[in-house]
């Protein structure tokens, strides 16, 4: 178990009520946020505490690992100059009666305070280009226990859970949603040859003419050896809902890979380096990945990759897999 702490003063009402945290990829320069980033860390069952207004408002339970997302249409002017695709995080949230005022607590708050990206100023003051911050547990504990029986409550029920391994599943994303959407532009855009409208539909699914130019670099499964082309798709480093119909299409920006370490792929829990070096994520469920075949002990290399691929793979280190690199 992880804590963190929010700061949601524009967006508090909307990801309250849609049980969400939701933020940008990048600053409005295209500059990485630390901030943004530690949206890749989070896992099922981490606390989340929620500043508003210079005082701690809810607590949260993380229910899902972090996916790429369209920026919430219930925002409407709020982060007006965000980007549109960013990070999203469920999390079922409680409001809470008691709201501590961090700034009534410096004298007890401020020794703990991380020398390196802490939510708060020595004085008490919220820092405003903080987002998501991760909170040492020494602190975490403090800030819980000055909140009370409602913060004490929340997260003796998440190590009840762990204890009994009771917690529930982790819930789903809604990429295919979204994906779904951007095929549905994709038929109706008629600018887009009826051919060439199959062959980037196809694509999304890791078939047709994509499959057929991955083919052309790729024979097996990365990860699991299998080359029987009936149990294998083409998988997009750069993900068919962030790339361009070109990008879609591009051999080099695929990889043959059984349909289960294609959705690993996919949602970020493994990545892998220019040299063919495996990354496996450290917010991925390792007993699960190795049911599927990925040794997650060891360190595997999976053989190099062309110049092409190692430009696709490098916007997957950076934008899909769930890992920061600071």
């Amino acid at each position: 178990m992880r804590y963190w702490w929010v700061n949601q003063n524009q967006t508090y009402r909307h990801e309250l009520a849609g049980g969400y945290l939701w933020s940008p990829k990048r600053n409005a320069n295209g500059a990485r946020n630390p901030f943004y980033e530690t949206m890749r860390e989070v896992s099922p069952g981490d606390i989340v505490l929620s500043f508003v207004d210079t005082r701690l408002a809810a607590i949260g339970v993380a229910q899902s690992f972090c996916w790429e997302s369209p920026k919430p249409l219930e925002f409407g002017l709020a982060g007006q100059n965000w980007e549109n695709v960013g990070w999203k995080v469920r999390v079922h949230f409680t409001e809470l009666i008691n709201r501590v005022r961090p700034k009534d607590h410096m004298d007890v708050l401020q020794p703990l305070l991380p020398a390196k990206y802490s939510p708060l100023q020595p004085s008490g003051n919220g820092l405003q280009s903080v987002y998501l911050a991760e909170l040492p547990e020494t602190l975490a504990e403090v800030l819980a226990g000055l909140i009370g029986a409602e913060a004490q409550m929340v997260i003796r029920g998440v190590a009840m859970d762990r204890a009994d391994d009771a917690a529930a599943p982790p819930v789903g994303d809604d990429l295919d949603y979204w994906e779904h959407r951007l095929e549905q532009r994709v038929i109706a855009d008629p600018s887009i040859l009826e051919t060439d409208r199959v062959a980037i539909i196809r694509a999304r699914r890791g078939q047709g003419l994509f499959k057929d130019r991955v083919l052309e670099i790729e024979r097996r499964c990365r990860i699991t050896g299998v080359d029987n082309l009936t149990h294998l798709v083409a998988s997009h480093c750069k993900p068919w809902r962030d790339a361009n119909n070109e990008e879609r299409l591009n051999g080099e920006n695929g990889l043959l890979l059984t349909p289960s370490i294609d959705h690993l792929f996919d949602r970020g829990f493994i990545g892998f380096e220019d040299t063919g070096r495996l990354i496996v994520s450290p917010v991925a469920h390792k007993p699960s990945l190795r049911r599927m075949g990925v040794d997650t002990e060891g360190v595997l290399n999976v053989g190099g990759f062309t110049s092409g691929q190692r430009v696709f793979l490098d916007y997957h280190r950076t934008s899909v897999l769930l890992k920061v690199v600071r």
